[in-house]
């Protein structure tokens, strides 16, 4: 299972926020490309960059960033935030993201959707971010009445390459992952799902490599307040992992 770090940009800073409250973001580095090629350094095979002011305004506002992550970092880098036409999605790619990331345009403008995903084929991941199983739109600031479960079934009609579902209850607050919101929505998905929010210690981790479709999960706070530690997360789940034996240096698993 893929481990990704996660980088939230707000104001041109990396930033960490707790269930999605804009007026509680704390800034966890303070250079976001510097923090980007510390990941791949320790490891990480991929990034998660989400535009949290792009997701509020309807369309990126740190796209000098974005640009910089994506040219000096070695790894692939997927990206969100207020993503909400063809031609802003084809600039990202153009630019050499690997997976545009869209949330609010998949739950208002289904049509757009199925429109980006046929001109951009297998790059188009759709995130769905629910707050007790309703989608959460427009940067987390608006609910709607839609069921994240609907929205699967719908995006994958729609020719999306992926999903990630966030449960905006969990996100920031280290208390584990929703497994059983993640087993419905895996059960109905047919396409690869990455599981965000709340995975808070390695226990939490390996509690989701039984999930089936699972194919990676992103990691924010966890990182940041050293709960995890990258390198023994990529152990733990990714290739060559430790088969549930404890690390050597004695590392907490929980």
């Amino acid at each position: 299972m893929e481990v990704i770090p996660a980088i939230d940009l707000l104001g041109g800073q990396a930033v960490r926020l707790y269930q999605g409250d804009y007026g509680q973001a704390e800034q966890v580095a303070a250079d976001p490309v510097q923090q980007a090629q510390y990941w791949a350094e320790q490891g990480a095979t991929r990034l998660h960059v989400v535009d949290l002011d792009g997701a509020k305004s309807g369309d990126p506002v740190n796209l000098s960033i974005i640009e910089r992550i994506v040219n000096q970092v070695p790894i692939p880098v997927q990206v969100g935030g207020g993503i909400r036409s063809i031609e802003r999605a084809q600039q990202l790619i153009d630019w050499g993201v690997e997976r545009v990331i869209v949330g609010t345009l998949a739950a208002e403008e289904p049509t757009l959707l199925a429109a980006m995903t046929k001109t951009l084929p297998g790059r188009i991941w759709v995130g769905i971010d629910a707050r007790q199983g309703k989608v959460a739109t427009r940067g987390w600031l608006s609910t709607t009445p839609l069921l994240a479960t609907d929205l699967v079934r719908q995006v994958g009609e729609q020719g999306a390459a992926g999903i990630i579902y966030t449960d905006i209850h969990r996100d920031g607050t280290l208390t584990g992952p929703n497994l059983e919101q993640l087993q419905e929505i895996l059960a109905i998905s047919r396409l690869p799902v990455i599981a965000s929010g709340g995975i808070s210690s390695l226990t939490d981790l390996l509690s989701l490599l039984s999930l089936s479709g699972l194919v990676g999960a992103i990691l924010g706070k966890a990182l940041y307040s050293g709960a995890i530690q990258l390198k023994e997360a990529l152990r733990a789940v990714g290739p060559g992992r430790w088969q549930d034996i404890p690390p050597e240096n004695g590392s907490q698993w929980a």
